[in-house]
């Protein structure tokens, strides 16, 4: 099960990127996105423990490109969590979640 928390971790990062897409002038490098990841990681682990989100994790969720987080997600991965207490803590820190809306798959934007 250790093996798996971090691997948890980031899907849950990755689903809290369901969020509504903007679009910014520029496409992020491949390091700015890793980066951007790690930042995301890092400030919402406690929330894979069942814990509520910090003010950095809202943060994080709030400024973290979903271009950079839906690529890395599987739907396997995605099926490893609940998506419903995801689209909930995204929605507590004030992003909106568009209906449909599929991080990690074809349908992703």
């Amino acid at each position: 099960m250790k093996s798996i928390r971090p691997l948890i971790a980031l899907v849950i990062i990755a689903v809290l990127g369901l969020w509504e897409v903007n679009t910014a002038n520029a496409a992020l490098s491949a390091a700015q996105c890793k980066e951007e990841r790690r930042l995301g990681l890092n400030a919402c682990k406690p929330v894979v423990y069942g814990r509520p989100p910090s003010p950095q994790c809202c943060q994080r969720i709030r400024v973290t490109h979903i271009e950079c987080v839906c690529p890395v997600i599987t739907p396997k991965l995605a099926a490893l969590i609940d998506l419903n207490r995801a689209i909930r803590v995204v929605e507590g820190c004030g992003r909106r979640v568009p209906r449909h809306f599929k991080c990690g798959s074809i349908t992703t934007p």
